[in-house]
């Protein structure tokens, strides 16, 4: 049977201190209406052989319950510009006449170039009140209702089968529009236009239908998915996809913006700032953040919403592509080139690179030449001496040394030693493997009710030949438990590491605690002063785990049950017991209470996480009722 910790708790005498309520605070959003001026056209081509073709645009319609939703989806050939605050544009796909800076994208990509015949060309207008142009994502909520809806998508509008719709340019644009009157307030206004360029194949032609009569077939379909599209926007439900992320197209003005898209479309938060998407990288309006362009994709203009496919793409090349140049993917080990990226060269004898995506090739140095062009290490350099591990080849004098303290080399065959990270370093010189790099930074002058003493280096081993020394000096009128879990020294004759607790640096003062050995049964006590000087040191020869000791000040008037628990032998005789004292949860939650003793109120509500044994409570509730007694 165990006890909580609020049981045990419960035995010490009640305080006047209350708990401190944490207030939740609610935060509104809002969420401002988006409304978009839609421009749709189709590339009239047609591909060549053993060329890859470029994912088109698609705009799919369904109905349900009597109510449109259309959304339009882009694989490809994006391009988002927020002209203003309140008016962008965003194209999808390739259209038949391009602009410069679409012609500059689109120059490397393969084939597709014939034009078979002129193609078909619709504009629509269409008008929103009070809406602005804000693209946002769409609601996740939103998206659940309607999952079965989209199932449904495809077939149902009269143009998603044949219509080859493979571009989309969608403008908005907002502006005011006073009402008539003198107290009528200004209302906002929306205006989305829609062009369609849309694609004719030849092979539709027929002896019943030539190419006009195909055109006009065409045309009218078109027309009936302008209507069905002029109703989804009316009703808010039409919807924009790039790269898996639905943006909602047009939004009430009721409706509230989160708190987490405060920024444009194509922005986050860096800093209390709103900052664009780089190049190489795409803004995800689910996880409102800005994500490197995968292998075999790129992005080479700030700010977009999806990345771009590599020509040919393979899936092959590097993570956030800044340009199509990069799509080809880096120089391999052995390979350099102008910018790191293919077309790539072999390295010339007598140098190396074990580097992907580099711009050189090392020379071996010496005169030492390679075995063969496109060497990746320096193991490939026909050295005189092939040095082990912990050592580096001098190209000067043609021989092995041992690398220095504070580095390390875990290879057969280098020309060099790698630096240890950070506040780290080595005991010896010579060293083999990171593990070996050790952090020299221990001692400190505490004065927190709770806190830590633990060897430099922990868990690690600590160094060798190192000195360490703390003093506690808790707040007026409290005194000082430590609790060693367990401790890990070298055992030896002479005490060469040394841990000692006592008054103060003089020899002489009033000692409280010293060890040189290894005990990994727990020990608690109490300071024999009001403050305390700690000091550990190893020896130029030693090394090993160390210790984490934490300690505890607690209120002096407690300091005769304190005492009594810890001088009692029970409380170490049981493996259960012992594991209490290693526990760094329990430990924690039970100092957090002897510094502070408010803080019973709000483990209260923890019962089934801070469990102690039956035999360790009913050890200190003897006590406790005992040094309660004179008080009733």
């Amino acid at each position: 049977m165990c006890f909580s910790l609020a049981h045990l708790l419960a035995l010490l005498p009640p305080f006047g201190s209350k708990v401190n309520l944490i207030v939740r605070s609610i935060l509104q959003s809002s969420e401002l209406v988006t409304s978009f001026l839609l421009f749709s056209s189709s590339e009239m081509v047609k591909c060549l052989p053993g060329a890859n073709p470029v994912p088109k645009a698609q705009l799919l319609c369904s109905k349900s319950g009597g109510i449109e939703n259309c959304f339009l989806f882009c694989p490809s050939n994006t391009l988002f510009v927020p002209d203003s605050e309140n008016s962008y544009s965003v194209s999808c796909g390739v259209p038949v006449q391009q602009s410069k800076s679409q012609q500059k994208r689109n120059s490397t990509l393969p084939g597709c170039t014939d034009i078979l015949m002129p193609p078909i060309k619709q504009k629509a207008r269409f008008k929103i009140k009070d809406a602005k142009c804000h693209l946002r994502p769409r609601n996740k909520e939103k998206i659940k209702e309607v999952g079965k809806q989209q199932t449904l998508l495809g077939g149902q509008f009269p143009c998603a089968d044949n219509c080859h719709i493979t571009f989309v340019n969608l403008k908005c644009d907002s502006s005011k529009k006073k009402r008539r009157g003198r107290k009528s307030p200004s209302k906002e206004v929306s205006h989305i236009t829609a062009e369609f360029e849309m694609e004719m194949k030849s092979e539709e032609v027929s002896d019943t239908c030539n190419v006009d009569c195909l055109r006009k077939r065409m045309e009218q379909k078109l027309q009936t998915a302008i209507k069905t599209l002029r109703k989804s926007i009316n009703k808010q439900q039409f919807y924009i996809q790039f790269s898996g992320t639905e943006y909602e197209v047009a939004q009430k003005a009721a409706k509230i913006v989160s708190e987490g898209h405060s920024c444009s479309t194509g922005q986050v938060q860096q800093d209390g700032k709103c900052v664009t998407c780089s190049v190489g990288t795409y803004y995800s309006g689910e996880h409102n953040q800005c994500i490197p362009c995968s292998p075999g994709t790129y992005q080479d203009t700030e700010g977009q919403l999806s990345c771009e496919p590599c020509p040919g793409n393979d899936g092959q090349g590097i993570v956030g592509a800044r340009s199509v140049l990069e799509c080809g993917g880096q120089c391999s080990p052995g390979q350099f080139s102008f910018d790191g990226f293919k077309p790539c060269r072999l390295c010339p004898p007598g140098t190396y690179q074990s580097e992907p995506g580099r711009t050189l090739c090392f020379p071996c140095g010496g005169g030492l030449g390679t075995k063969y062009e496109g060497a990746i290490s320096f193991q490939d350099c026909e050295t005189k001496v092939h040095c082990s591990p912990g050592h580096y080849y001098n190209s000067t004098t043609h021989r092995c040394i041992r690398c220095p303290v504070g580095t390390y080399q875990p290879e057969f065959g280098q020309n060099y030693c790698i630096t240890c990270p950070g506040n780290t370093s080595t005991d010896f010189d010579g060293s083999t493997n990171v593990t070996h790099c050790k952090n020299q930074q221990c001692g400190g002058e505490l004065g927190d009710y709770t806190g830590y003493i633990e060897s430099p280096n922990y868990p690690g081993d600590y160094p060798a030949n190192v000195e360490c020394t703390w003093n506690i000096s808790p707040p007026p009128k409290r005194r000082i438990l430590i609790v060693v879990p367990e401790i890990f020294l070298p055992i030896e004759d002479e005490c060469g590491d040394v841990l000692v607790m006592r008054k103060s640096a003089s020899p002489t003062s009033i000692t409280t605690y010293e060890t040189c050995q290894t005990y990994e049964r727990p020990i608690a006590f109490t300071s024999r002063s009001r403050k305390l000087w700690i000091q550990f040191k190893s020896n130029e020869g030693n090394s090993g785990k160390g210790f984490q000791v934490p300690y505890v000040t607690y209120d002096e008037d407690y300091q005769q049950l304190i005492e009594d628990i810890v001088r009692d032998g029970r409380l170490y005789a049981s493996e259960n017991h012992q594991e209490i004292l290693k526990d760094k949860k329990l430990i924690k939650a039970l100092f957090d209470v002897l510094a502070h003793p408010q803080n019973y109120f709000k483990y209260t509500a923890q019962e089934s996480k801070e469990m102690f044994p039956r035999s360790f409570i009913k050890l200190l509730r003897s006590k406790v009722s005992r040094f309660l007694r004179p008080y009733k």
